[in-house]
């Protein structure tokens, strides 16, 4: 069972401009994609997987000829085999770290939230100086984050503490 992809119709125009071309380079877009739009069409043509290469020379993928319901032309080889055989294991490398790119999913194991939610559970808990200066938040930040994402979202319990003459020392309970 193969699913159809979607594509806008500039994505379409411009994978069958590049198909038609010998080498399948995309080399044209239509006048009215410019700059932050031609980025978009090559962003999303990379997340489909319809195009390979990079920003400066995309070529059209097997992929992409499949998505127009088109054959991927021949292949042509180098003449020297150690040049074709360094050729294929180049893009075979090319598509692993694509796909390692791709499929691994996002970690908030080192977000600044981790980070602050890591030293309230200090047992010296932190202040909010400190947490300042390990974040790059300012004072206020920090007092939202407490009141909005600890507090309201993840439900986690704060408690402070203010030791005579020192700074308010907050902690998770």
């Amino acid at each position: 069972m193969t699913t159809k992809i979607q594509l806008t119709d500039t994505q379409r125009i411009v994978l069958e401009h590049a198909a038609e071309q010998p080498d399948g380079r995309l080399a044209w877009f239509p006048d009215n994609v410019k700059g932050g739009a031609r980025k978009k069409v090559i962003e999303g043509l990379c997340n489909k997987a319809l195009i390979t290469g990079s920003d400066a020379d995309c070529f059209i993928s097997p992929g992409g000829y499949d998505a127009l319901g088109r054959t991927q032309p021949a292949a042509t080889t180098h003449p020297d085999p150690d040049v074709e055989a360094a050729l294929v294991a180049t893009e075979a490398q090319w598509v692993a770290e694509k796909h390692e790119t791709t499929t691994q999913p996002r970690t908030r194991a080192n977000s600044k939230q981790a980070a602050v939610i890591q030293m309230l559970q200090r047992p010296e808990g932190a202040t909010i100086p400190q947490i300042c200066e390990a974040t790059g938040w300012q004072s206020h930040t920090v007092r939202g984050t407490f009141a909005g994402a600890f507090k309201k979202k993840l439900k986690l319990t704060i408690t402070s503490e203010k030791p005579q003459g020192g700074e308010r020392i907050y902690h998770i309970g």
